[in-house]
Protein backbone atom coordinates (compact mmCIF):
# COMPACT_ATOMS: atom_id res chain seq x y z
CA UNK A 1 0.00 0.00 0.00
CA UNK A 2 1.62 3.09 -0.75
CA UNK A 3 0.71 6.49 0.41
CA UNK A 4 -0.63 9.29 -1.65
CA UNK A 5 -0.14 13.33 -0.83
CA UNK A 6 -3.77 13.26 -0.45
CA UNK A 7 -3.73 11.17 2.54
CA UNK A 8 -0.95 13.25 3.97
CA UNK A 9 -3.00 16.27 3.45
CA UNK A 10 -6.16 15.11 5.41
CA UNK A 11 -4.00 14.15 8.27
CA UNK A 12 -2.49 17.44 8.23
CA UNK A 13 -5.77 19.21 8.23
CA UNK A 14 -6.35 18.01 11.73
CA UNK A 15 -3.45 19.46 13.22
CA UNK A 16 -3.44 22.88 14.36
CA UNK A 17 -0.99 25.59 14.14
CA UNK A 18 0.07 27.83 17.69
CA UNK A 19 -3.06 30.28 16.83
CA UNK A 20 -5.76 27.57 16.14
CA UNK A 21 -5.07 27.34 11.93
CA UNK A 22 -5.54 23.96 10.17
CA UNK A 23 -1.66 23.36 9.27
CA UNK A 24 -3.10 23.19 6.04
CA UNK A 25 -4.61 26.14 5.61
CA UNK A 26 -1.51 28.22 7.42
CA UNK A 27 0.91 28.46 4.29
CA UNK A 28 3.59 26.75 5.92
CA UNK A 29 3.77 23.82 4.17
CA UNK A 30 6.30 22.49 1.45
CA UNK A 31 5.64 20.99 -1.57
CA UNK A 32 4.88 17.03 0.06
CA UNK A 33 7.24 14.22 -1.73
CA UNK A 34 5.25 10.63 -0.93
CA UNK A 35 6.42 7.39 -2.84
CA UNK A 36 6.70 3.97 -1.74
CA UNK A 37 5.94 4.57 1.47
CA UNK A 38 8.34 7.47 2.17
CA UNK A 39 7.08 10.77 2.76
CA UNK A 40 9.40 13.80 3.00
CA UNK A 41 8.35 17.93 3.40
CA UNK A 42 8.92 20.63 5.60
CA UNK A 43 7.62 23.08 7.67
CA UNK A 44 8.23 26.74 6.52
CA UNK A 45 7.37 29.71 9.39
CA UNK A 46 9.54 32.42 10.59
CA UNK A 47 12.65 32.19 12.86
CA UNK A 48 11.34 33.80 15.51
CA UNK A 49 8.65 31.45 16.04
CA UNK A 50 10.37 28.43 15.61
CA UNK A 51 10.25 27.11 19.31
CA UNK A 52 6.52 27.71 19.53
CA UNK A 53 6.20 25.52 16.04
CA UNK A 54 8.17 22.15 17.16
CA UNK A 55 5.39 20.26 19.00
CA UNK A 56 3.36 21.27 15.97
CA UNK A 57 6.03 19.58 13.37
CA UNK A 58 6.44 16.24 16.29
CA UNK A 59 2.50 15.99 16.11
CA UNK A 60 2.36 16.66 12.30
CA UNK A 61 5.36 13.69 12.08
CA UNK A 62 3.62 11.24 14.15
CA UNK A 63 -0.38 11.83 12.24
CA UNK A 64 1.78 10.53 9.03
CA UNK A 65 3.99 7.79 10.27
CA UNK A 66 0.30 6.39 11.48
CA UNK A 67 -1.40 6.47 7.79
CA UNK A 68 -1.37 2.78 6.37
CA UNK A 69 1.93 2.00 4.22
CA UNK A 70 4.08 5.10 5.64
CA UNK A 71 6.96 3.68 6.26
CA UNK A 72 9.43 6.41 6.66
CA UNK A 73 8.19 10.12 7.51
CA UNK A 74 10.48 12.91 7.74
CA UNK A 75 9.27 16.24 8.54
CA UNK A 76 11.93 19.21 9.39
CA UNK A 77 11.11 22.94 10.71
CA UNK A 78 12.93 25.79 8.28
CA UNK A 79 13.02 28.64 10.10
CA UNK A 80 14.43 31.40 8.39
CA UNK A 81 14.31 34.80 9.07
CA UNK A 82 12.89 37.62 6.49
CA UNK A 83 15.31 39.57 4.86
CA UNK A 84 15.61 43.28 6.70
CA UNK A 85 13.44 41.69 9.26
CA UNK A 86 13.51 43.23 13.16
CA UNK A 87 14.49 40.90 15.98
CA UNK A 88 11.20 40.20 17.41
CA UNK A 89 9.86 42.94 20.09
CA UNK A 90 9.91 42.64 23.89
CA UNK A 91 6.96 40.34 25.46
CA UNK A 92 3.48 41.60 25.65
CA UNK A 93 0.29 39.97 27.09
CA UNK A 94 -1.02 37.35 24.75
CA UNK A 95 -4.40 38.68 22.54
CA UNK A 96 -3.68 35.36 20.45
CA UNK A 97 -5.81 32.27 20.98
CA UNK A 98 -6.30 31.56 24.65
CA UNK A 99 -3.29 28.96 25.91
CA UNK A 100 -0.74 29.88 23.38
CA UNK A 101 1.88 31.71 24.50
CA UNK A 102 3.48 34.41 21.71
CA UNK A 103 6.54 32.66 19.53
CA UNK A 104 8.86 35.52 21.77
CA UNK A 105 8.18 34.18 25.01
CA UNK A 106 9.93 30.99 23.26
CA UNK A 107 13.70 32.94 22.70
CA UNK A 108 16.28 31.47 24.81
CA UNK A 109 17.79 33.55 27.19
CA UNK A 110 20.81 35.66 25.97
CA UNK A 111 24.06 33.99 27.62
CA UNK A 112 21.87 30.15 27.87
CA UNK A 113 23.74 26.63 27.22
CA UNK A 114 26.51 26.07 24.64
CA UNK A 115 24.95 24.23 21.60
CA UNK A 116 27.17 21.77 22.25
CA UNK A 117 25.40 21.23 25.63
CA UNK A 118 22.39 18.91 23.62
CA UNK A 119 25.16 16.00 22.95
CA UNK A 120 24.30 12.80 23.89
CA UNK A 121 25.30 9.42 23.33
CA UNK A 122 23.51 7.44 21.04
CA UNK A 123 22.55 4.42 23.09
CA UNK A 124 24.97 1.07 22.39
CA UNK A 125 27.09 2.91 20.37
CA UNK A 126 30.74 3.43 21.82
CA UNK A 127 32.77 5.73 19.29
CA UNK A 128 31.39 7.86 16.80
CA UNK A 129 33.89 9.69 14.21
CA UNK A 130 33.46 11.57 11.59
CA UNK A 131 35.36 11.24 8.23
CA UNK A 132 35.54 14.23 6.23
CA UNK A 133 36.80 16.40 3.52
CA UNK A 134 37.39 19.85 2.90
CA UNK A 135 36.03 19.28 -0.69
CA UNK A 136 34.58 16.77 -3.05
CA UNK A 137 35.89 14.34 -5.32
CA UNK A 138 38.91 13.56 -2.86
CA UNK A 139 37.61 9.91 -2.34
CA UNK A 140 35.96 10.51 1.00
CA UNK A 141 32.86 8.11 0.88
CA UNK A 142 35.77 5.18 -0.26
CA UNK A 143 38.20 6.00 2.61
CA UNK A 144 34.97 5.92 5.22
CA UNK A 145 33.81 2.64 4.15
CA UNK A 146 37.21 0.48 3.43
CA UNK A 147 38.20 2.31 7.20
CA UNK A 148 35.25 0.76 8.27
CA UNK A 149 36.08 -2.45 7.22
CA UNK A 150 39.22 -2.16 8.35
CA UNK A 151 38.02 -1.59 12.05
CA UNK A 152 35.71 -4.45 11.39
CA UNK A 153 39.00 -6.87 10.40
CA UNK A 154 40.55 -6.25 14.12
CA UNK A 155 37.59 -7.20 15.40
CA UNK A 156 35.85 -4.72 16.22
CA UNK A 157 31.49 -4.16 15.64
CA UNK A 158 31.29 -1.55 13.06
CA UNK A 159 28.48 0.52 11.76
CA UNK A 160 28.41 3.50 8.71
CA UNK A 161 26.43 6.29 8.56
CA UNK A 162 26.27 8.02 4.97
CA UNK A 163 25.40 11.76 6.17
CA UNK A 164 26.35 12.71 2.92
CA UNK A 165 23.00 14.65 2.64
CA UNK A 166 23.30 15.81 -1.12
CA UNK A 167 25.25 12.85 -2.74
CA UNK A 168 24.88 9.94 -0.94
CA UNK A 169 27.60 7.48 -2.14
CA UNK A 170 27.19 4.03 0.24
CA UNK A 171 24.21 2.47 -1.62
CA UNK A 172 26.97 2.57 -4.86
CA UNK A 173 29.62 1.89 -2.71
CA UNK A 174 27.95 -1.29 -0.95
CA UNK A 175 25.63 -2.41 -3.86
CA UNK A 176 22.80 -2.19 -1.43
CA UNK A 177 19.45 -1.24 -2.65
CA UNK A 178 16.57 -2.29 -0.28
CA UNK A 179 14.86 -0.07 2.09
CA UNK A 180 15.29 -0.22 5.98
CA UNK A 181 12.34 -1.11 7.89
CA UNK A 182 11.17 -0.72 10.49
CA UNK A 183 10.76 -2.00 14.70
CA UNK A 184 8.29 -2.36 17.19
CA UNK A 185 9.31 1.14 18.27
CA UNK A 186 9.25 2.94 14.32
CA UNK A 187 12.90 2.59 14.39
CA UNK A 188 14.71 2.37 11.64
CA UNK A 189 16.49 -1.43 11.11
CA UNK A 190 20.32 -0.44 9.05
CA UNK A 191 20.91 -2.47 6.63
CA UNK A 192 23.52 -5.38 6.76
CA UNK A 193 26.21 -6.14 4.35
CA UNK A 194 29.86 -7.34 5.05
CA UNK A 195 29.47 -7.07 8.90
CA UNK A 196 28.53 -3.57 9.07
CA UNK A 197 25.37 -2.25 10.47
CA UNK A 198 24.83 0.46 7.20
CA UNK A 199 22.46 3.50 6.95
CA UNK A 200 22.23 6.23 4.19
CA UNK A 201 19.87 8.41 2.91
CA UNK A 202 20.54 7.25 -0.29
CA UNK A 203 18.22 3.87 0.46
CA UNK A 204 15.35 5.96 1.31
CA UNK A 205 15.54 8.47 -2.52
CA UNK A 206 16.14 7.29 -5.90
CA UNK A 207 19.40 7.60 -7.22
CA UNK A 208 18.49 10.45 -9.64
CA UNK A 209 16.41 12.43 -6.83
CA UNK A 210 18.05 16.22 -6.42
CA UNK A 211 18.44 16.90 -2.93
CA UNK A 212 17.17 20.23 -3.08
CA UNK A 213 16.66 20.39 0.84
CA UNK A 214 17.48 24.11 2.78
CA UNK A 215 20.05 23.93 5.70
CA UNK A 216 17.39 23.23 8.57
CA UNK A 217 15.84 20.39 6.86
CA UNK A 218 19.28 18.38 6.37
CA UNK A 219 20.15 19.02 9.78
CA UNK A 220 16.65 17.40 10.50
CA UNK A 221 17.58 14.51 8.51
CA UNK A 222 21.26 14.13 9.84
CA UNK A 223 19.16 14.10 13.32
CA UNK A 224 16.91 11.16 12.52
CA UNK A 225 19.45 8.88 11.39
CA UNK A 226 21.37 9.47 14.21
CA UNK A 227 18.36 9.11 16.89
CA UNK A 228 16.12 7.24 14.87
CA UNK A 229 18.05 4.11 13.40
CA UNK A 230 18.60 1.37 15.55
CA UNK A 231 21.73 0.82 15.64
CA UNK A 232 22.34 -2.03 18.23
CA UNK A 233 25.92 -2.37 20.11
CA UNK A 234 28.90 -0.93 18.08
CA UNK A 235 32.54 -0.20 19.17
CA UNK A 236 32.75 2.59 16.40
CA UNK A 237 29.82 4.37 14.26
CA UNK A 238 32.10 6.02 11.20
CA UNK A 239 30.23 8.44 9.81
CA UNK A 240 30.64 9.82 6.33
CA UNK A 241 30.14 13.14 6.23
CA UNK A 242 29.36 15.46 3.23
CA UNK A 243 32.30 17.75 2.19
CA UNK A 244 32.63 20.84 3.69
CA UNK A 245 31.92 22.69 7.01
CA UNK A 246 28.54 23.45 6.96
CA UNK A 247 24.99 22.25 8.87
CA UNK A 248 25.44 18.73 8.50
CA UNK A 249 29.16 18.84 10.15
CA UNK A 250 27.53 21.25 13.20
CA UNK A 251 24.38 19.67 13.45
CA UNK A 252 26.40 15.84 14.16
CA UNK A 253 29.31 17.74 16.26
CA UNK A 254 26.11 19.40 18.33
CA UNK A 255 24.74 16.08 18.66
CA UNK A 256 26.53 13.83 19.85
CA UNK A 257 30.28 13.76 21.65
CA UNK A 258 32.03 12.99 18.83
CA UNK A 259 35.68 11.22 19.88
CA UNK A 260 37.48 12.15 16.57
CA UNK A 261 38.04 13.08 13.00
CA UNK A 262 39.50 11.72 10.22
CA UNK A 263 40.01 13.95 7.43
CA UNK A 264 40.81 13.04 3.61
CA UNK A 265 42.63 15.05 1.27
CA UNK A 266 44.66 14.50 -1.98
CA UNK A 267 48.31 15.79 -2.39
CA UNK A 268 47.36 19.05 -4.34
CA UNK A 269 47.40 22.37 -2.63
CA UNK A 270 44.05 23.33 -3.82
CA UNK A 271 42.44 20.13 -1.77
CA UNK A 272 44.99 20.84 1.22
CA UNK A 273 43.63 24.38 1.56
CA UNK A 274 39.98 22.67 1.74
CA UNK A 275 41.36 20.24 4.25
CA UNK A 276 42.44 22.40 6.97
CA UNK A 277 39.49 24.31 6.74
CA UNK A 278 38.27 21.16 7.98
CA UNK A 279 40.18 20.54 10.22
CA UNK A 280 40.08 23.94 11.51
CA UNK A 281 36.43 23.06 11.82
CA UNK A 282 36.75 20.19 14.15
CA UNK A 283 39.00 21.80 16.70
CA UNK A 284 36.83 24.64 16.77
CA UNK A 285 34.26 22.70 18.11
CA UNK A 286 36.49 20.58 20.72
CA UNK A 287 36.23 17.71 18.55
CA UNK A 288 39.62 15.45 18.16
CA UNK A 289 41.28 15.18 15.04
CA UNK A 290 42.76 11.79 14.43
CA UNK A 291 44.37 12.07 11.79
CA UNK A 292 45.15 13.08 8.33
CA UNK A 293 44.55 10.46 4.95
CA UNK A 294 46.50 11.49 1.63
CA UNK A 295 44.27 9.97 -0.62
CA UNK A 296 45.12 9.57 -4.75
CA UNK A 297 48.87 9.83 -3.17
CA UNK A 298 50.54 7.97 -6.43
CA UNK A 299 49.55 6.65 -9.39
CA UNK A 300 51.65 3.01 -10.18
CA UNK A 301 51.62 1.85 -13.34
CA UNK A 302 50.13 -1.80 -13.58
CA UNK A 303 52.40 -2.58 -16.43
CA UNK A 304 55.77 -1.60 -15.53
CA UNK A 305 55.11 -0.90 -11.64
CA UNK A 306 56.54 2.99 -12.49
CA UNK A 307 55.34 5.44 -9.93
CA UNK A 308 53.91 8.95 -10.99
CA UNK A 309 52.67 11.41 -8.96
CA UNK A 310 49.39 13.04 -10.51
CA UNK A 311 48.77 15.15 -7.38
CA UNK A 312 52.05 15.93 -5.94
CA UNK A 313 53.17 13.73 -3.52
CA UNK A 314 53.47 14.12 0.43
CA UNK A 315 51.62 17.03 0.37
CA UNK A 316 49.01 15.76 3.33
CA UNK A 317 51.77 14.24 5.27
CA UNK A 318 53.51 17.90 5.56
CA UNK A 319 50.68 19.54 6.58
CA UNK A 320 49.95 16.93 9.06
CA UNK A 321 53.65 17.38 10.53
CA UNK A 322 52.84 21.51 9.98
CA UNK A 323 49.04 20.91 11.53
CA UNK A 324 51.03 18.55 14.46
CA UNK A 325 47.84 16.31 14.33
CA UNK A 326 49.14 12.23 12.80
CA UNK A 327 49.17 11.47 9.11
CA UNK A 328 47.90 8.14 9.12
CA UNK A 329 49.00 6.96 5.55
CA UNK A 330 49.12 7.14 1.96
CA UNK A 331 46.41 5.28 -0.53
CA UNK A 332 47.64 5.08 -4.23
CA UNK A 333 45.43 5.89 -6.77
CA UNK A 334 44.44 2.59 -8.52
CA UNK A 335 42.33 0.99 -10.59
CA UNK A 336 41.28 -2.03 -8.18
CA UNK A 337 39.73 0.11 -5.80
CA UNK A 338 37.67 2.28 -8.21
CA UNK A 339 36.79 -0.88 -9.91
CA UNK A 340 35.84 -2.78 -6.87
CA UNK A 341 34.44 0.31 -5.13
CA UNK A 342 31.86 1.15 -8.26
CA UNK A 343 31.19 -2.81 -8.52
CA UNK A 344 29.73 -2.44 -4.83
CA UNK A 345 32.54 -4.94 -3.53
CA UNK A 346 35.30 -2.64 -1.53
CA UNK A 347 38.61 -3.60 -2.08
CA UNK A 348 39.09 -4.30 2.27
CA UNK A 349 36.33 -7.08 1.62
CA UNK A 350 37.14 -8.65 -2.51
CA UNK A 351 41.41 -8.41 -2.03
CA UNK A 352 41.38 -8.97 1.69
CA UNK A 353 45.08 -10.37 1.09
CA UNK A 354 45.61 -7.37 -1.37
CA UNK A 355 48.00 -4.08 -0.95
CA UNK A 356 45.49 -2.03 -0.97
CA UNK A 357 43.20 -3.91 1.91
CA UNK A 358 46.84 -3.80 4.04
CA UNK A 359 46.85 0.41 3.60
CA UNK A 360 43.60 0.78 4.60
CA UNK A 361 43.80 -1.86 7.94
CA UNK A 362 46.83 -0.39 8.72
CA UNK A 363 44.74 3.30 9.18
CA UNK A 364 42.46 1.37 10.55
CA UNK A 365 44.80 0.07 13.52
CA UNK A 366 45.88 3.64 14.40
CA UNK A 367 42.53 4.85 14.67
CA UNK A 368 41.46 2.18 16.66
CA UNK A 369 44.50 2.40 19.22
CA UNK A 370 43.32 6.42 19.78
CA UNK A 371 39.96 5.27 20.65
CA UNK A 372 41.38 2.17 22.67
CA UNK A 373 40.07 3.76 26.22
CA UNK A 374 36.85 4.84 24.76
CA UNK A 375 36.09 1.41 23.44
CA UNK A 376 37.36 -0.51 26.39
CA UNK A 377 35.32 1.74 28.83
CA UNK A 378 32.06 0.50 26.79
Amino acid sequence: MSVTQQQVLDSLARIKSPRGVALTNANVLSAISASDGKVFFSINVDAAEARAWESVRAEAEAAVRAIPGATTVMVALTAERKPGSAPPPPPQPSRGTPGVQPAHAHKPPQGGQSPMARQSEIPGVAAVIAVASGKGGVGKSTTALNLALGLRDLGLKVGLLDADIYGPSVPRLTGLRDKPELNDERKMIPLRRFGLAIMSIGFLVEEETAMIWRGPMVMSAVTQMLRDVEWGKLDVLVVDMPPGTGDAQLTLAQNVPLKGAVIVSTPQDLSLIDARRGLAMFKKVNVPVLGIVENMSYFQCPHCGTKSDIFGHGGARHEAEKLKVPFLGEIPLHMAIRATSDAGNPVVDSEPDGPHAAIYRAIAGQVRDQLKGVIAAA
